[in-house]
């Protein structure tokens, strides 16, 4: 996805949450709560990749659904 976002000029900012614990964690617990990822979770996924838009207005998952974003 990076590579895509990058190819296409779309201004992000990137979050490794293999980083650390901190950014595994802060991801978790954004994860945990927002109804976006409701679906991920009981499917017993992580759900990453994904593009978080404008603070959690919209969460896009895979790159089928990144052609809203160009």
């Amino acid at each position: 996805m990076k590579e895509f976002l990058l190819q296409n000029n779309v201004d992000f900012v990137y979050q490794d949450i293999t980083a650390s614990m901190r950014a595994l964690r802060a991801f978790l617990h954004y994860r945990d709560k927002h109804p976006a990822f409701a679906s991920v979770r009981e499917a017993g996924r992580v759900g990453i990749p994904c593009i978080v838009v404008n603070d959690g207005e919209k969460i896009i998952f895979g790159k089928p659904d990144l052609t809203d974003l160009v």
